[in-house]
């Protein structure tokens, strides 16, 4: 087994490089990307919040 020191130096030199490779975006798509993913997030969480509603309705006359 090699040393647990270089082994962790190597993945983090590993590490740095490839973050160099990657292509980061720009404060404008960041700012629009995070807003559709809220969006989103809203209308998904308002749809389970409806089909639960729903379902607890159908639930509560069955029983």
């Amino acid at each position: 087994m090699s040393n647990p020191i270089r082994r962790f130096s190597k993945y983090t030199v590993d590490t740095v490089e490839e973050l160099k490779k990657c292509s980061w975006p720009q404060k404008r798509e960041l700012v629009e990307s995070t807003i559709v993913v809220t969006v989103a997030c809203l209308i998904l969480a308002l749809f389970v919040a409806a089909v639960d509603l729903a379902f607890g309705s159908v639930i509560q006359w069955l029983i």
